[in-house]
């Protein structure tokens, strides 16, 4: 397979993050890089419910880190800080590279570094996992009044084109689906979304109340749902 599309050319199946991961990754016995794992939702999922040998989970925002480090319960995971760039493990000690929504937050003058340290620390044969959400759907019509990621998100795909291109990967499968984003408030929306600790959207008194009022008609008793469209490029290392 070596066709690449930056939405799907042929609608989304309806599947959650890890009934995908489920389906394509080994991961039996398989030592796992998570890069950019956030506040460590994904890595406990990974885990706990995989038999994986061990996981590296980094992140890059220093005040995240300092509270992913104090998770005590997860005996096969180590939490390191640093960014994708610049990747502070051997060459070809993981098997599996994992990047959630994470590829277009990498600075984009570094974006290729990126793809470059993966392919260093991936063992020959093993496989990067990049899911990156699709640039369209209600959800991101809200997101882009504070925070428009049409052009990050293109320029990650098109450094995940130039790796394949170069010959550092072959592209495996290319997945399309769409899960559902939940949350319980407008207050939650701003905690996780607006003001995340990683970032300063710059949202003025005028701008958050634009946004609420675009959010909270989406509101209902159980607080607000979208279906999020999502790409999954599967590579693997040549």
């Amino acid at each position: 397979m070596s066709e690449m599309h930056l939405k799907s050319p042929a609608g989304y199946r309806d599947a959650t993050e890890i009934d995908i991961m489920r389906e394509v990754l080994p991961f039996e016995g398989a030592d796992v890089l998570e890069l950019g794992c956030g506040r460590a939702r994904w890595t406990r999922t990974i885990a706990e419910r995989f038999p994986v040998n061990s996981v590296v989970a980094t992140e890059v925002d220093r005040v995240q880190h300092e509270k992913n480090l104090a998770i005590d319960d997860l005996p096969s995971v180590r939490f390191v800080y640093g960014g994708a760039e610049a990747i502070d493990l051997p060459d070809a000690s993981v098997d599996i590279v994992i990047m959630l929504k994470s590829l277009h937050h990498v600075p984009m003058e570094v974006m290729g570094q990126a793809l470059k340290e993966i392919h260093r620390v991936l063992r020959p044969g093993g496989l990067a996992y990049i899911s990156e959400p699709v640039y369209e759907g209600v959800f991101n019509d809200i997101l882009r009044l504070f925070n428009d990621e049409k052009k990050v998100r293109q320029a990650a795909f098109d450094t995940l084109k130039a790796a394949v291109a170069r010959g550092d990967f072959t592209l495996e499968q290319e997945i399309f689906f769409q899960s559902l984003s939940e949350f319980g408030s407008f207050a939650e929306f701003e905690e996780r979304i607006l003001f995340p600790t990683h970032s300063d959207h710059k949202i003025d008194a005028n701008l958050h109340q634009q946004v609420r009022e675009v959010f909270e008609p989406h509101l209902e008793p159980n607080g607000a749902r979208f279906i999020n469209p999502h790409r999954v490029d599967l590579l693997k290392k040549v």
